[in-house]
């Protein structure tokens, strides 16, 4: 007999901020994710000004079983952050649990799906 797949998450990882209302992006990204895969769970972490972080989120979801993570970095940029924190938080993770499949995704503005909906957005503003 062989054992059920591991549950999986998708992370969106996020810079953060004070303002609470700069987070309804981020949970409607999650809300929509939820909504068109049921068998997926979504969290939010942030590398600063908010929580949960990384770490915590990760603790919380392979606490409740979950044994394989994709981590989704919501950067348009591809800064310090998405080049060098994160793959540092990343390889800490792994160390921390290792019995954790981690997926580490480029970040959203490297992906020309994104892009392309960006700029169909700019040459159409009322299409929205």
């Amino acid at each position: 007999m062989t054992s059920p797949a591991p549950r999986h998450a998708i992370v969106l990882f996020a810079h953060g901020s004070r303002d609470p209302l700069w987070h309804k992006p981020m949970e409607a990204v999650a809300a929509r994710i939820r909504s068109q895969s049921a068998d997926v769970e979504v969290a939010c972490a942030y590398l600063e000004l908010s929580q949960p972080d990384l770490p915590d989120t990760v603790a919380q979801l392979t606490g409740a079983g979950v044994g394989s993570i994709t981590i989704v970095p919501m950067f348009l940029g591809v800064g310090r952050h998405a080049r060098e924190d994160l793959p540092e938080l990343v390889t800490q993770l792994r160390a921390d649990h290792p019995a954790v499949h981690f997926h580490l995704q480029k970040a959203v503005g490297e992906d020309d799906r994104l892009v392309q909906m960006l700029a169909s957005i700019a040459l159409d503003p009322t299409e929205a």
